[in-house]
C-alpha cells in the first residue's frame, strides 16, 4: 500500500507536520516507534535505556527521546549522560551497555566481539532487544532533527499515538516502520538505492553492500553506478543525487551539526514530499545498525551481488535475475 501525501495545498509548519503531510502512514509508524520504546522495556531497563538515549543524543548535539512522565524521574537526573563512567551505582551490566550504546551511536562498525559478548554475557536473550532499543532511541532523534531543519522546528510531543497497539512489542514496531516506509513513492529507484548503499557503506552492513536492486536497475543504473557512491562528490551522478547522499553522510555522522549547504541542496533537488521521503529512507536503512552492532549481518551471497525486489507492502523478495 502506497503512503500517499495528504492532497491539497496544505502549508507545511514543521517537521512533524511535513511528515504526516506527505507520509501520513510513515509518519504514525514513526511515533509509535518513539512510543513503544518505553513500553517494551522491563522495569530495570528504564532507567538504563533513558541513559542510553541521553548518552546517543548528547554525542551528536540532539535532543533525546523524552521519557514519559508516568515512568517517574531517573537516579541521574539531568547529569551530562556523556560523563557516565564517573556515575556512581551503575552496575557492571549498565557499564557494559553504555559502553556499546556509545560504539553503536558514534561508529557501529567499530563494535568489537568482545562487547558484544560482554553485553550477550550481561544480558542474555535481551541482548538483541537492546540493539533495537538503541536503534530507536539512536536514529530516531536524526530523523526528527533533519525534517526540523527542512520544515521548521517542531513542538515536543509526549503524548502516545491513538493507536497503540504494538506499544510492547519493539521489534513488531521496527517491522511496521521497515514495512510502510517503502510504500512511499516520490523518489526515483536509481536515487533510493544510491541511498540505501551509501547507508550500507557508512554501517559496514555485509549483506546491504552485497544487494542491488531491481527496479535500479530497470531504471538504468549499473555497477558503474553504485560504485559511484564511494566517492560520489567528484562522480558523474546528477547534482540531486549527490545532495541526497551528502543528507546521509550528515544524518549518520554530524546528525546535530547538518551543515546548511546539505539543507539547501536537498530543498532546492527535491519537493517537500521527496524530502520527506529521503529523511524517513535514511532512518529505515539505519536498521542495519542492530544487525551489524550484533554481527548478523553475514550476506546470502559468498560474491558478488544479490538482486532484490521490496513489494508495495514492504516485503522482500531476494535472489533475482538481473532484469535485462
Amino acid at each position: 500500500m502506497n503512503d500517499s501525501p495528504v492532497s491539497g495545498a496544505e502549508v507545511v509548519a514543521d517537521g512533524r507536520h511535513a511528515a504526516m503531510v506527505h507520509a501520513p502512514r510513515a509518519a504514525a509508524s514513526l511515533d509509535l516507534l518513539e512510543h513503544t520504546v518505553w513500553g517494551a522495556l522491563e522495569h530495570d531497563l528504564v532507567d538504563l535505556v533513558d541513559l542510553a538515549a541521553r548518552l546517543c543524543a548528547r554525542a551528536h548535539g540532539l535532543v533525546p527521546l523524552s521519557r514519559p512522565a508516568t515512568l517517574g524521574a531517573g537516579p541521574w537526573g539531568d547529569l551530562d549522560a556523556s560523563l557516565w563512567r564517573s556515575f556512581t551505582g551503575l552496575s557492571d551490566a549498565q557499564r557494559v551497555a553504555l559502553a556499546f550504546a556509545e560504539q553503536f551511536t558514534t561508529d557501529v562498525s567499530a563494535i568489537t566481539d568482545a562487547q558484544r559478548d560482554a553485553l550477550q554475557h550481561s544480558f542474555g536473550d535481551a541482548a538483541l532487544t537492546f540493539a533495537h532499543v538503541l536503534y530507536v532511541v539512536d536514529v530516531v532523534p536524526r530523523a526528527r532533527i533533519a525534517l526540523d531543519r527542512l520544515f521548521g522546528a517542531s513542538p515536543m510531543v509526549t503524548s502516545p499515538p491513538a493507536d497503540s497497539a504494538l506499544a510492547a512489542d519493539i521489534w513488531a514496531a521496527i517491522q511496521s516502520n521497515v514495512r510502510i516506509v517503502p510504500g512511499l513513492d516520490q523518489l526515483d529507484p536509481v536515487t533510493s538505492e544510491l541511498v540505501r548503499l551509501r547507508c550500507a557503506r557508512a554501517h559496514n552492513c555485509r549483506i546491504c553492500k552485497s544487494l542491488r536492486s531491481f527496479t535500479a536497475f530497470e531504471a538504468g543504473a549499473d555497477e558503474s553506478t553504485f560504485d559511484a557512491v564511494d566517492s560520489y562528490e567528484t562522480s558523474d551522478l546528477s547534482d540531486a543525487i549527490k545532495s541526497a547522499l551528502a543528507m546521509v553522510d550528515a544524518m549518520v555522522w554530524t546528525p546535530g551539526h547538518i551543515p546548511e549547504g546539505v539543507i539547501d541542496n536537498v530543498r532546492a533537488a527535491f519537493t517537500a514530499a521527496q524530502q520527506v521521503e529521503l529523511v524517513l529512507d535514511i532512518a529505515r536503512h539505519a536498521t542495519n545498525k542492530f544487525a551489524v552492532s550484533m554481527a548478523v549481518d553475514t550476506p546470502h551471497v559468498e560474491e558478488g551481488f544479490e538482486v532484490y525486489l521490496v513489494a508495495s507492502d514492504g516485503s522482500t523478495s531476494y535472489g533475482l535475475e538481473r532484469p535485462r
